[in-house]
């Protein structure tokens, strides 16, 4: 992920119920990924994590589930409302994100079958906690 201090940086994990297989998982992840690239962010990628099972031939591992997304702070909310109509178009869909910009962050998870005023109320929760106060600046 960039660095840049004007991007939001994103963890987002699917999570779509107990009965689905780990390849369901990554397919599902996949296409969840194809459509965020529609977006315009800046980059979504899967998830890589540093420890790779033993006996693999893979440089690196994925994390099962897992997006990461650098995104413009302004797509923020039109991107939460796309998780959220996302997850209704399945059956146990749940997506839990971690937002950081600079030193600030914050986790959200949105309920199964979460109302658009509690999508407001998530998309305002994390306006507000990674947009510094007026008058401070941005973090270099």
């Amino acid at each position: 992920m960039t660095g840049d201090p004007q991007n939001t940086n994103l963890t987002i994990l699917v999570h779509a119920g107990s009965d689905l297989l780990a390849e369901d998982i990554d397919t599902l992840t996949r296409r969840l990924r194809t459509e965020i690239q529609e977006f315009g962010v800046e980059t979504v990628t899967l998830q890589t994590t540093d420890s790779v099972p033993s006996g693999t031939k893979s440089v690196e591992a994925v994390t099962l589930g897992a997006l990461a997304v650098t995104i413009l702070p302004q797509m923020l909310p039109r991107l939460i409302e796309f998780l959220q109509a996302w997850s209704l178009r399945g059956k146990d869909r749940t997506v839990k994100i971690k937002a950081s910009v600079g030193d600030r962050s914050v986790d959200i998870e949105y309920p199964e079958g979460a109302s658009e005023a509690a999508v407001q109320e998530l998309i305002q929760k994390m306006t507000d906690t990674l947009t510094p106060p007026t008058g401070t600046p941005r973090p270099q």
